[in-house]
């Protein structure tokens, strides 16, 4: 394999499939690669996906490496960090095997994970899994303690403008399967118009499916200015003490906001503003909430979010993997009864209708001459 290429380099992978375009090569830095990340280098093409760190370290089965080497994409590991630093962003390199060339000199290697090392990776994953459950579940308690005060009520929310009193909301999140799930409610929110909430990229993922979401609520690292601006109010989700990294572009971009701080994520606070506003219901899409879900994102629990899903519970369904329920294709006896349901009722009034009399006569004569006995 020799491959003579541009490359794009991006400590985030949500960054760089900005600007990655089909062809080029892809390096990233990103341990354990997670789902979301691998299918959005598949919608880029690239000719190579170059990793300075482990794709899998082992910690839990993570899916990213399987979908890009079922995409034909192929996965050049752990290259290191001096291979990471040393090219910058629109060079011209040479991969040649598992070799990494730049200006005619070999600057690094690394492994190319081929489907059957990615299956021996995952496998000694599950020996490790209960390690890591055990101190998933430790860290959790742990902030939960800290974190308490979004159960007993002290957190103060901010005002808003959004108007969520006997309406339902919708809180949608750029995580797994987050397109299925959307298509598969389209006719829920057609039908009840509930309060589009985007958390960060959340607001493109609408915008995506043609709806303008009322709020986008995040610390705005990875939601579009066009979304920013078409949006009827933004919510800068800030730290426990007030400071708040996202702030600084959205008045940058001259728009207007409202500062939320909280511990936990930002689809934590998102369904508290909801909860607390008085919503009647809200669906949640492409959240996070499994431990596999929080590794993938590099937190080491998930406390806030175990606490407010016991706050908002009686209020909540979560429609993550709802796309699911409907995969299956209508069967040939659906179709058929359903059928057979319109014509009996047609066929009945035909009859009894001197005009419908005449035309079961023509049909009769014209059977006759087909299939003469």
């Amino acid at each position: 394999m020799i491959i003579n290429t541009i490359v794009r380099v991006d400590k985030k992978t949500k960054d760089l499939v900005k600007r990655l375009k089909q062809g080029e090569a892809a390096i990233i830095n990103h341990r354990d690669l997670d789902e979301v990340s691998a299918k959005s280098l598949v919608q880029c093409k690239p000719s190579i996906v170059i990793n300075a760190d482990e794709s899998i370290s082992g910690r839990y089965s993570n899916l990213g490496p399987e979908i890009l080497e079922k995409a034909g994409i192929p996965i050049l590991d752990n290259v290191g960090q001096d291979v990471f630093q040393s090219i910058e962003d629109g060079q011209l390199i040479e991969i040649n095997e598992n070799l990494i060339y730049k200006d005619g000199q070999c600057i690094g290697s690394g492994k190319i994970l081929t489907s059957e090392l990615i299956k021996i990776k995952l496998k000694e994953t599950n020996k490790n899994f209960q390690n890591e459950l055990d101190k998933f579940i430790e860290n959790t308690l742990e902030y939960a303690r800290k974190e308490k005060d979004l159960m007993l009520g002290s957190l103060k929310i901010p005002t808003v403008k959004t108007k969520f009193k006997n309406r339902h909301t919708l809180v949608v999140v750029r995580g797994q399967n987050y397109k299925e799930d959307l298509k598969a409610i389209r006719s829920y929110i057609k039908e009840f118009n509930p309060i589009l909430i985007g958390v960060d990229g959340g607001g493109d993922a609408l915008m995506e499916f043609g709806y303008n979401p009322d709020m986008i609520v995040g610390d705005m690292d990875s939601v579009s200015d066009e979304c920013l601006k078409a949006c009827n109010e933004i919510v800068v989700h800030a730290y426990p003490n007030g400071t708040a990294p996202g702030l600084e572009r959205i008045e940058e971009l001259g728009l207007e906001s409202v500062v939320f701080p909280a511990p936990g994520t930002s689809e934590d606070i998102a369904m508290l503003l909801a909860f607390e506003n008085e919503t009647e219901l809200i669906v949640a899409v492409g959240t996070h909430s499994n431990m596999v879900d929080f590794l993938e994102k590099g937190r080491k629990g998930m406390s806030s979010t175990f606490l407010v899903r016991l706050k908002v519970g009686s209020k909540l369904i979560d429609a993550k993997g709802v796309n699911k329920l409907y995969r299956e294709s209508v069967k040939m006896k659906h179709l058929v009864g359903l059928i057979m349901g319109a014509i009996i009722p047609i066929f009945v009034v035909g009859v009894f209708s001197p005009s419908g009399q005449q035309l079961l006569k023509l049909l009769l004569i014209k059977l006759k001459f087909a299939f003469p006995m």
